[in-house]
């Protein structure tokens, strides 16, 4: 499987849905969008996967390749109906994509939470591989607060009644970080928007513990992140052939 991967921050990667992939055989193409790499033509490729950034949806008229970025997907997911993957940031880029809208939160969400499925979710090709309450990691202060037409909630939480969406049959996007490994909290505590977010959600002191708390959850989501692969795996079988 050819896969096209857009980043947006050098250490917002798959992680270890990358791993999955590699180890499958598939070849990731990466665009670092945030440094200035152009968007390939989409031909030949089966998914198109849109990772997290520090990048706000609604500064959007100020960065010209998120703008591109967002024809991209619109192109892919409404007009040629293509998998898609988006994770945090392309949760959210996914949604304003296909016309839906992205704001602030009234606080930043950081750290261990649970998600509950919905009745949607139940029934989703991805989201029935998972349990009806899922605890996650999460790092993000912006929410879907308008869905795009035809969108469907396949997950929430008091904090974030939009943790999961499915476009059409075969986009989805994950507000939560399905692709967390080992270095993942220590490599983004080091990126000063994030650090801030970390502390305004957990103050400073629970802040410095933040990979030691996560720690002992790691198995538990690589445990998860195979289950959704493999649910992945299956829903792209059925997709349309490119």
């Amino acid at each position: 499987m050819e896969i096209l991967v857009f980043q947006h921050l050098d250490v917002e990667h798959p992680g270890s849905l990358g791993e999955l992939w590699r180890a499958a055989g598939h070849r990731l193409t990466t665009v670092e969008l945030d440094e200035g790499a152009a968007i390939p033509p989409l031909e030949g490729f089966d998914l198109m996967v849109a990772m997290g950034g520090p990048q706000d949806l609604w500064l959007k008229d100020e960065l010209p390749w998120m703008r591109a970025e967002l024809a991209a997907i619109g192109t892919w997911v409404r007009d040629l109906g293509r998998p898609y993957l988006g994770i945090c940031l392309g949760h959210q880029l996914l949604a304003e994509a296909l016309g839906g809208r992205v704001a602030p939160m009234a606080a930043p969400e950081v750290g261990l939470c649970e998600v509950r499925r919905t009745l949607a979710g139940a029934e989703d090709l991805l989201l029935n591989a998972l349990p009806e309450r899922l605890q996650t990691f999460q790092w993000h202060g912006a929410e879907i607060v308008d869905l795009p037409s035809g969108a469907v909630v396949l997950a929430e939480n008091a904090a974030c009644a939009t943790q999961a969406i499915r476009c059409g049959r075969h986009a989805w996007g994950f507000q939560f970080h399905v692709e967390i490994t080992e270095t993942t909290v220590t490599d983004w505590q080091a990126i000063p928007a994030y650090a801030a977010s970390l502390r305004a959600a957990l103050g400073s002191a629970r802040a410095a513990t933040l990979s030691a708390e996560v720690a002992p959850h790691l198995p538990a989501f690589r445990a998860t992140v195979a289950r959704l692969d493999a649910a992945l795996n299956a829903a792209l079988r059925a997709a349309p052939a490119r």
